[in-house]
């Protein structure tokens, strides 16, 4: 059984889509970033770097319980573990690996700061123009990456619906948060509708989502954004 400890941001949508689309059972808790609860001593204790989501198989390798964090290297053990979405040729296995890593190490990094600075370090009065031009800008350059690689490609590696889609379509299709339209980039937007069809997405997006919105209308808002700044913070110390 996966015990799945999770937000709906797109880190935690990514896996919820491939649980989704493999069919593994699964329980979800809640990791109500907004409120903190990722900084909670339990949950350090499997995520060390106080993100989630974060996974414990209790039928890991040999049988035996296994903990893991970051979506990627959780992506990849989901894939090797049921054969699925995940090729097994060694070069379309490296091609979907580069396009996974493309996401954790450029699209994730610069569209959350994107985020954080235009929906959240603003609010708290900060001045940050200069970095919502500089994230911006490099939004923008990443969108451009991946239309160009879709314009001769209908997925991003190994030529079939694979972990690398999974782990990227969570982040682009928050588009409109960012001021794109999808439609500057006519091949990802065939590729996000594509991928936004499948019945399996649809669920994986809508977990917790009702969840969240009830949670967070009994915070006060300048407590979410203390939250989520102070993580921030906490996270480059």
């Amino acid at each position: 059984m996966i015990e799945l400890y999770t937000w709906p941001t797109p880190n935690g949508v990514k896996v919820h889509i491939m649980l989704e689309e493999t069919g593994l059972e699964y329980n979800v808790h809640p990791i109500n970033i907004q409120k903190g609860d990722q900084f909670d001593p339990e949950f350090l204790k499997f995520s060390p770097n106080n993100r989630m989501p974060a996974m414990i198989d209790t039928d890991g390798p040999g049988g035996e319980p296994i903990s893991l964090f970051e979506s990627g290297a959780m992506l990849i053990y989901l894939g090797e573990k049921t054969g699925m979405f995940y090729p097994t040729d060694d070069r379309l296995r490296y091609e979907t690996i580069c396009w996974v890593m493309f996401q954790m190490g450029g699209v994730g990094p610069m569209l959350g700061q994107n985020n954080h600075f235009r929906m959240y370090a603003k609010d708290m009065g900060h001045e940050v123009q200069y970095a919502v031009d500089r994230y911006s800008n490099e939004t923008r350059r990443l969108y451009g990456v991946v239309d160009k690689r879709l314009a001769d490609n209908d997925w991003l590696a190994a030529g079939q619906y694979t972990i690398a889609d999974m782990a990227t379509f969570p982040w682009l299709r928050l588009n409109e948060r960012f001021d794109i339209e999808l439609d500057e980039f006519p091949n990802i937007k065939r590729w996000h509708d594509a991928i936004d069809a499948r019945p399996a997405v649809a669920k994986g997006k809508e977990i917790l989502v009702e969840y969240r919105e009830k949670a967070n209308a009994e915070l006060d808002p300048k407590e979410i954004q203390s939250n989520m700044f102070g993580a921030a913070q906490f996270a480059q110390r």
